[in-house]
């Protein structure tokens, strides 16, 4: 699986619409993530993860977590992950379940977890389970 996009809307500590354009780093397959602490590194792979697989990378962050606490209460939190795999391409996108603004009188809703794959073929599958099957 090579990752060709990666787009993070809400996510971790990015408060607006992050996009990771990894075709620009070439195709030699190896890539280093290099920062400060602090500074989403590891944010980037819990939203690789968290496209394929519906969790975060690591044991002490759960899906519920991923929102942005920096974001606009408007702000759609998901992920969205294209890549290739066999020599085909497929874009997975997630949004995790979260409290939201409520679009009419005030207060929050609870946005459920979605989950949307589409194949090479064009076709979409958008049950979670079998999103994550298919990962």
């Amino acid at each position: 699986m090579r990752p060709l996009n990666l787009i993070m809307s809400a996510f971790g500590p990015y408060a607006g619409e992050e996009t990771i354009d990894f075709e620009k780093l070439g195709k030699s397959g190896l890539y280093l993530i290099t920062g400060d602490t602090g500074a989403g590194k590891t944010t980037i792979f819990d939203a690789i993860t968290f496209a394929l697989y519906g969790e975060a990378s690591g044991n002490n962050r759960e899906s519920s977590m991923l929102r942005s606490k920096y974001a606009d209460p408007d702000r759609l939190t998901f992920v969205t992950l294209t890549f290739n795999y066999a020599g085909k391409q497929y874009t997975v996108t997630r949004k995790p379940e979260y409290e939201r603004a409520k679009s009419r009188g005030t207060g929050t809703t609870k946005q459920a977890a979605e989950a949307e794959l589409i194949c090479p073929d064009g076709r979409r599958v958008t049950k979670q389970r079998e999103v994550t099957a298919a990962g």
